[in-house]
C-alpha cells in the first residue's frame, strides 16, 4: 500500500513538472523593437492671427514594430508626444499629447500658437525654439522607447483677450464672500473699496495680493466700484463654478468662493478668461 501511494505521488510531481514546462514554453516575451523616428512637414513655422485657421505642420512618427517570440504583436501601441521650450529639458511646463495607434498629429496655426502661449507660457513677439519627442509604449508592458528629438523655430503672436479688460483700468471684488455687497453709489476711494481693489499687473492681468474670504459665499467682479451697470461673472449657472479656478465672462452670474474661509491671493486673467484663488 505504501508503494502505491509513493507511485501516485511521483506521478503527480511529474505531471506538475511537465505542466510547468508547457506554461514556460507558452510565455510571450518581447524580442525586438525599432526606435520610432519623429519628423515634421515643417519646422520653420510662420505664425499670424490672420492665418490662425490654416494648416501649419504635421508631426509624424514611425511604428516601433514591437516583435514578440510569437511574431509582430497586435497589442495597441500608446504614443506620448511631448513638447517644450528648448532648454527646459521637458520640465513642468511641457505639453503632452496621448495617442493610441495614431502615427501623426496635425496642427493649425491657432492651435500651435495656443500651445506656445498657454501651455509653454512663452512671450508673444519673441522668437523661440520648441523641441519635441515621442515615447512609444506597448500596452500591458513596460516596453517604453524614446524617439529622436526635433526642433521647431517659431514666434508666438498675441491674440485678442478672451474677455475684454475693463476700460476703467480698475477691478474690484464685491459680495458676501468679501464681507458684504457694495451699494449703488458707494465711493470707489473708500477704505472698504480700496481693500477690495485689484492691482493692474498688465493690460490683461489683475491681482489682489491678499483678501479675507468667507468660505462658500458668493461674489462678483466689478470694473467700477459703486456702479452696477457692468460686472464680470461665471460663464455658467450661478454659484456653479469651480471655486479655485474657472472661466469668467462679461455680464456673467455670481461666483462661489472656495469652501474654506481664510486669506487668498486672487488672480484675474482677461487674456485667458480665467481666475484663480490661492490660499495663503
Amino acid at each position: 500500500m505504501k508503494n502505491i501511494f509513493l507511485t501516485a505521488g511521483v506521478l503527480i510531481s511529474l505531471f506538475a513538472a511537465i505542466t510547468g514546462c508547457v506554461k514556460e514554453e507558452n510565455k510571450v516575451f518581447l524580442e525586438s523593437t525599432t526606435k520610432p523616428i519623429l519628423s515634421a512637414t515643417n519646422v520653420a513655422l510662420s505664425l499670424s492671427f490672420a492665418n490662425k485657421d490654416n494648416p501649419l505642420t504635421t508631426v509624424n512618427w514611425t511604428n516601433p514594430n514591437y516583435r514578440t517570440n510569437t511574431g509582430i504583436t497586435s497589442n495597441t501601441v500608446v504614443y506620448l508626444l511631448e513638447m517644450d521650450r528648448l532648454g527646459n529639458n521637458f520640465g513642468t511646463n511641457k505639453k503632452t499629447y496621448r495617442f493610441e495607434g495614431d502615427l501623426s498629429k496635425a496642427f493649425t496655426v491657432g492651435e500651435f500658437n495656443d500651445l506656445l502661449l498657454n501651455d509653454l507660457q512663452l512671450t508673444p513677439g519673441v522668437g523661440t525654439a520648441v523641441q519635441a519627442r515621442i515615447f512609444a509604449t506597448l500596452s500591458g508592458t513596460g516596453a517604453k522607447i524614446m524617439s529622436n528629438t526635433i526642433i521647431f523655430s517659431c514666434t508666438p503672436y498675441a491674440i485678442p483677450p478672451k474677455v475684454t479688460p475693463p476700460s476703467s483700468n480698475q477691478l474690484f471684488i464685491t459680495g458676501s464672500a468679501t464681507g458684504g455687497w457694495m451699494n449703488g453709489g458707494d465711493s470707489p476711494t473708500s477704505a472698504v473699496a480700496l481693500s477690495k481693489k485689484f492691482t493692474r499687473v498688465s493690460a490683461t492681468l489683475y491681482e489682489l495680493a491678499s483678501l479675507s474670504i468667507v468660505g462658500g459665499e458668493e461674489y462678483l467682479l466689478i470694473p467700477a466700484y459703486g456702479d452696477w451697470s457692468n460686472k464680470y461673472g461665471y460663464t455658467g449657472a450661478g454659484a456653479a463654478n469651480n471655486p479655485e479656478q474657472d472661466d469668467f465672462r462679461d455680464g456673467g452670474n455670481n461666483f462661489k468662493a472656495p469652501a474654506s474661509s481664510g486669506n487668498y491671493k486672487i488672480t484675474v486673467d482677461f487674456q485667458r478668461g480665467k481666475y484663480t484663488f490661492i490660499r495663503l
